[in-house]
């Protein structure tokens, strides 16, 4: 064997070492290469499962929102935020889903009817949409709001008709009952609305002795001529808060939520124009009477208004009252009537919450009185006196401290 075939063998066993290395090492490469696409493999189909398990999550939830679009009562109730919500949802789906196909066109078809508003014109703007359905809601409520209004306005104004017209009966009826009297003072039918008239006439009615008639009688024309000076309903409230607060001090706008200060006012007021047209009254009750009863009810009111106003300020009660001795009752005179006594009762009206309008009233009243509430009561005279005013023949002289002169 020669040197060279030594060499060879050196070369052909590195040569096979080499080959083999090279081997495993691209079949190490080729297992890498197909442990990789395995494990691409693997990623790109748990992505797409867990891509479609989103899809299926997203159209169920997609029905869900649009299951209430083919229920009237959904329609009925649903806010205009709802309605665009659910065709956003619609639009986005219908091309992908059947169910999302068929609620898109019941919105499209119930948005049509209901608000005259076209989804195909509208696209997949839901502001829009929105805004749209709001001002029409707004729209056809006020609408039936004001259908409500006239509904309610006709069957009112039936109401009164059906009201008037069985008021009418029932004046017919009791002017057959009380024709001869009616007949006798020449009295109107529609008169009879007024009570005091249709009382009068009643007892003229039942009347059995000439002094009766007689003073049944004169009450009818005294109710009559009331009627051409008032009218059938006689004075309102402000044509009487605005003569009495004229004529009487202390008399304020408050006292008139008073239902007997205001009788008291009316009475007064129907004695004042009785005397200026002539009237004496019947011997059962004079004219000159009637108003100083009148008179004296509406003092005793605002002295009551007064007297309740003072005891709250001053703690004056009416057991602490009874308990003063005279000595002490007479210091308490000697300042009644002064300007610091003014001011203090002021002062403490204001620190009792009294508005400035019942303020000035009690202090106007105390001015024009001028005497001690004790006194007063004495003397059997009102906290508020009435101012002078021209009244008829039997009124013409200065009122006495009780009320009209004869």
């Amino acid at each position: 064997m020669s040197e060279s075939d030594g060499i060879d063998d050196v070369l052909d066993n590195g040569m096979r070492q080499t080959l083999m290395m090279a081997s495993r090492i691209a079949e190490m490469l080729a297992r890498r290469r197909q442990e990789s696409q395995r494990q691409q493999e693997h990623q790109d189909a748990q992505a797409a499962h867990e891509a479609q398990a989103r899809l299926a999550a997203e159209r169920s939830t997609a029905h869900a929102a649009l299951a209430p679009v083919h229920k009237d009562q959904w329609w009925d109730k649903a806010q205009p935020s709802d309605i665009a919500t659910a065709h956003t949802v619609a639009e986005g789906w219908k091309d992908h889903d059947p169910t999302a196909l068929a609620a898109s066109e019941k919105i499209r078809q119930e948005i049509l009817t209901r608000y005259g508003i076209d989804t195909h014109d509208v696209g997949a703007d839901a502001a829009y949409l929105e805004s749209g359905i709001e001002t029409i809601t707004a729209e056809n409520a006020r609408l039936d709001s004001e259908e409500a209004k006239r509904k309610a306005a006709a069957e009112h104004e039936k109401a009164m008709q059906l009201i008037t017209a069985a008021r009418a009966e029932e004046l017919r009826a009791q002017a057959a009952k009380l024709s001869p009297e009616m007949e006798r003072h020449q009295v109107p039918v529609e008169y009879l609305a007024n009570p005091d008239l249709a009382q009068a006439l009643q007892r003229a009615h039942n009347a059995k002795t000439p002094t009766a008639v007689a003073a049944a009688d004169a009450e009818i024309k005294e109710r009559m001529f009331l009627i051409g000076k008032d009218g059938i309903n006689g004075p309102d409230i402000d044509q009487l808060r605005k003569e009495t607060t004229a004529n009487v001090n202390g008399a304020e706008d408050s006292h008139f939520k008073d239902p007997e200060f205001v009788k008291a006012a009316k009475e007064m007021h129907e004695a004042k124009l009785l005397a200026e047209g002539g009237f004496k009254g019947s011997q059962f009750s004079l004219v000159e009477q009637r108003y100083e009863r009148a008179e004296k009810e509406l003092f005793a009111h605002l002295e009551g208004v007064g007297r309740e106003i003072e005891s709250r300020v001053t703690g004056n009660d009416s057991g602490r009252l009874k308990d003063q001795s005279p000595k002490a009752e007479t210091a308490s005179a000697a300042g009644y009537g002064s300007a610091e006594h003014h001011e203090k009762f002021a002062e403490s009206l204001e620190n009792t919450g009294a508005n400035e309008t019942q303020i000035r009233g009690r202090l106007a009243a105390a001015r024009s009185e001028g005497t001690h509430p004790s006194s007063a009561v004495t003397m059997g005279k009102g906290a508020a006196k009435t101012r002078k005013t021209k009244t008829g023949s039997s009124m013409r002289s200065e009122r006495s401290k009780n009320g009209l002169s004869r």
